[in-house]
């Protein structure tokens, strides 16, 4: 499939629920994004989430580490190239799962969507944020673009203890 085709589908599915209500993931998932970021610290890291779809509330169930493809000023941009997209959606077909968004990080500045964030996401999409300072990471985000792709607004990233209980991110 094209991949104008599985955008088409995707802002199908997107008019369908609009908002995202919340997204949930395990602890384990948001420390492997933290590392990631921290990894390629100073450039920005990026990768994809996988998962299901339950109503409003997205449910990360396995993140895949991409190489940042952006060719210049990776400490303040990342680039998913096409064929690195088409790749995810082959994993997530295979895994029985749906590409629900996109990580990165923000390596010296706050785990907010810069302009180049908002000028570049899709509003069906999550997109979560650490905050890499010093080589550590020390916040992360989640957010997505509303309808009209002029705003990111926040939403609640709720995280999956090693005991099975979900609690509000304040990481």
């Amino acid at each position: 499939m094209k991949l104008d085709e599985k955008f088409r589908i995707k802002n199908e599915e997107y008019e369908k629920t609009k908002k995202i209500l919340m997204i949930r993931i395990k602890e384990n998932l948001i420390r492997q994004i933290e590392k990631h970021g921290e990894k390629t610290y100073p450039e920005e890291c990026c990768g994809i989430m996988l998962g299901k779809m339950n109503g409003r509330i997205h449910e990360i169930e396995q993140i895949v580490e991409l190489e940042n493809t952006q060719e210049e000023n990776r400490r303040r941009r990342f680039l998913i190239s096409p064929d690195q997209y088409m790749k995810a959606e082959k994993i997530a077909t295979e895994k029985k799962l749906e590409l629900l968004g996109f990580y990165h990080s923000h390596p010296d500045h706050p785990a907010i969507p810069s302009a180049f964030d908002t000028e570049h996401a899709l509003p069906w999409f999550a997109y979560i944020i650490t905050s890499v300072e010093n080589g550590k990471a020390v916040r992360t985000t989640a957010w997505q673009l509303n309808e009209t792709r002029e705003r990111f607004d926040e939403q609640e990233l709720n995280v999956k203890m090693s005991d099975g209980v979900f609690q509000p991110s304040d990481s």
